[in-house]
Formats: structure tokens, sequence, C-alpha cells
């Protein structure tokens, strides 16, 4: 029987052969929190990536500008997963054949993707690293489907892990508890954010380490989950928003009753503002913050709160 990707993730966690990134130290950034309870919440929502979860860089990358960071994650992919008797013999390092390859489709799919005017297109890493793989099996590449499964399910792992590669990731404080309390005060908790088809597993196992895990139907709302990589645009674009709202509609929910917390106002906060949902900036992470004085303070785009530690949303909520 094949491993799920939660599994296979836990499997690799207790090997001592690898050796993971692991996200920096913490930084806060200097910032006041303003915490006046918010009348009439029915919901919160959550970015994930800077925002539940700690990241190295502030947010999940696919290419990263050290390359000897990018060749690190390439070289342990192509070893762990023995792809270099079916890679060109052209000359120079492996992991240079593979990040050339790489690359190339990674813009394809950050140009090519056939989305509305003014969005802006998700890439998919799992369908990302299926056609490097596609690539490969040209050239008799093989692996194990009975542990790895079919070819989607071998690709989805190659990402994990090749990500897993190149940022570390641990929760930020408080995080599990956080979920928790809300969910035990009633509350409708969903994940809004711009994510991988691994990304779910990356915060649950985050979460874990801060204590056991309840069953993930006792701690979100799964049917308004809203996911780019799923619906193919990922934030600032319109439509994303359209959806998250469509599915709290379905539940009784307006606008005015979402709470939507995250670390970027720009290309988020500002957008859900818009929408007519309340927001909250969290500004417990220097790398992850994106918010000038000027949007901070500016009619159309300020949130509603400020919080520096996900503990004080309880604090908001009447």
């Amino acid at each position: 029987m094949p491993q799920t990707l939660q599994e296979y993730a836990d499997w690799l966690s207790n090997r001592d052969d690898l050796i993971w990134p692991t996200a920096p130290a913490l930084e806060t950034p200097k910032a006041t929190p303003f915490l006046k309870p918010l009348k009439r919440i029915s919901a919160i929502t959550f970015s994930i990536y800077g925002t539940l979860l700690h990241i190295t860089d502030g947010e999940l990358l696919f290419d990263h500008q050290q390359q000897l960071r990018m060749q690190i994650a390439l070289d342990k992919t192509i070893k762990e997963f023995n792809m270099w008797n079916s890679m060109s013999r052209k000359p120079g390092a492996p992991w240079e054949y593979m990040l050339s390859q790489y690359r190339s489709l990674l813009e394809d799919q950050q140009l090519g993707g056939k989305v509305a005017k003014g969005e802006k297109p998700e890439i998919n890493s799992a369908e990302l690293w299926k056609l490097l793989i596609e690539r490969l099996q040209k050239n008799e590449y093989t692996f194990d489907e009975s542990f790895y499964g079919n070819l989607d399910d071998f690709s989805l792992k190659v990402a994990y892990f090749f990500h897993s590669s190149l940022q570390g990731i641990s929760p930020m404080p408080d995080a599990l508890e956080s979920l928790c309390q809300l969910s035990q005060y009633g509350k409708k908790v969903a994940l809004f954010a711009d994510a991988q088809p691994f990304t779910l597993v990356q915060l649950l196992r985050a979460l874990g380490t801060q204590g056991t895990l309840p069953p993930l139907s006792e701690l979100f709302t799964q049917e308004c989950f809203c996911f780019s990589y799923r619906e193919t645009v990922r934030k600032p674009s319109v439509s994303l928003y359209e959806k998250l709202l469509d599915r709290f509609d379905q539940q009784g929910i307006p606008p005015e009753e979402i709470l939507h917390v995250g670390s970027r106002i720009p290309d988020d906060l500002a957008i859900a503002r818009s929408f007519g949902m309340k927001t909250a900036l969290f500004a417990g992470d220097s790398l992850s913050i994106h918010a000038s004085k000027a949007e901070v303070r500016s009619p159309d785009t300020k949130p509603d709160r400020l919080i520096t530690n996900l503990s004080q949303i309880a604090e908001i909520l009447d």
C-alpha cells in the first residue's frame, strides 16, 4: 500500500541520514497591538505562510536568488530519488542541468497560466515536478509505485521533499492553542491562503509539535478552505476572494462577520477589506510582514485590528 503524503513526511522525519534547513530565530517588528473587541464575528480565516507558519525568507519560494540554496535542494532531490542515471549527460554538475530544466518549466507556469485579465496565476509545484519526471521517464526513469504511489502521488512527494530541502518551517508561537480556542468558542475557522498541495501537511506537522492535534474537522471548517493551487490563481486575484465568500455564504455567514488574519496588507488584507471583510494584521514576524506605515493608516487599506501574537485573536472577539 503506497504511503500517503502525511505518512511519507513522518517517515522522512525519522531518518537519520537527512539534514533539513530550519527556520531562523523569530524576530518580531516593533508594533503596538490594537485589540479592541469586534462585534459579531462568526468566522476567522488565516493565511498560512508568515501567519500560522514561520518560514525561511518569510514566504514560500519556488526559486531562490541564492544559487547555493537551489544547488543544495536540487542535489538532495536528485540523490534521494535516483534521478541522475536518467538525466542528460551534458557537461556540468547534475544540479545545474536540473536547475535549467526546472526554471524553464517554472517560467512556463508563471507566464502560461490561463487566467482572466488582472488575475495572478498560481504555480503548482507537484505539477511542475510531474513534468520533470515525465522527461526523465523518456530515458527509462522508474520509481517504486508500491511505496510512492502513481505518478501524481510520486510527483507530490518529490515536490514536498524539494521544498522541505529549500526552506525551513516552524509553527508560529501559540498557533495550535489559538486555533483550538477559536474552535471551542464555536467560531468557524478556515484557511485562506496561497498554498501548495503539500501545505496542509506542512501545517499539521508543525502544529503537532505544539501539542496533540484534534481531528481536522474539529479544528477547521474544511468546506470553507480556499487554497490558491486548487483555484489556479493566487492573491491578490479577486476571484479567489469571491470563491471564499461564496463558501461562507453557503454557511450563512456574510463578509462583515468574517475576520481575516494575515501579514500582508497590499496583496491580501486590503483586498479582503474591499470585499467587506474585517481584517487583522499579524505583526509577529519581521520576515513576513508587508505593511507600510501609509497602508496601516490609510482609510482604504488600514486593518481593523493589529496583533503581535496569535493568542491575541481571542481578545478581539466580542
